[in-house]
């Protein structure tokens, strides 16, 4: 599913990152662990298409990512990988079935309000399809972002630091639901975070130094 091979990432300040090689396969539930400044957002970003590495080889389902041009790079990474951010990011001005319809449209997908509906109820969302991001609280908003990051059915969904500020009982709430979702839509999943908390939530860990 995710195959990481010799990655490294030279910055023009001299400093180099090296990233271990990294096999994940479909359907499996990962934790990329790591402080701040060990690398873990360039990780994020070289996995999902956002920074090319210096070296080495990044493949998602067979893909060479880096193989690809920047338009079908795009295209691949709104129609196969879902990414929760730590802030919504939602476009104010567009209610929440907008900003979903506007998912599929930039992944080059034909908007399908049916699955917005069934991705919607599966979060308890159903009732604030019309709502708009200022009269959301903040759990919702984050219900929102994930509805938003597993619509175009990806089979890789990523979540950057998604219990970061949150107390215990709304982090295991946030971990759950990233949990039934990655079944529900028979997606793989990594959660990247410092957050030490979420360790015993998995199985299998990422360690960065």
């Amino acid at each position: 599913m995710i195959s990481i091979q010799a990655v490294s990432q030279q910055y023009p300040t001299g400093s180099l990152l090296t990233f271990a090689d990294w096999q994940v396969n479909n359907g499996e539930q990962w934790l990329l662990l790591g402080q701040s400044g060990s690398g873990k957002t360039t990780l994020l970003h070289i996995l999902t298409g956002l920074q090319k590495p210096t070296s080495g080889t990044v493949a998602i389902n067979g893909i060479d990512l880096y193989r690809l041009s920047a338009k079908k790079l795009d295209a691949f990474r709104g129609q196969h990988i879902g990414i929760v951010f730590q802030r919504p990011h939602l476009i104010k001005s567009l209610n929440v079935t907008e900003n979903l319809l506007l998912a599929q449209s930039f992944a080059g997908l034909p908007t399908d309000k049916k699955r917005i509906e069934v991705v919607l109820d599966s979060l308890a969302m159903a009732h604030k399809k019309h709502a708009y991001p200022q009269a959301l609280s903040q759990g919702q908003l984050q219900r929102v972002t994930i509805a938003r990051a597993v619509i175009n059915k990806p089979t890789l969904l990523i979540a950057d630091e998604p219990t970061s500020s949150l107390d215990d009982k709304n982090a295991a709430a946030v971990l759950a639901l990233l949990k039934e979702q990655s079944e529900l839509n028979q997606a793989t999943l990594v959660v990247a975070t410092h957050d030490k908390r979420v360790k015993d939530a998995f199985n299998l860990t990422y360690s960065l130094a």
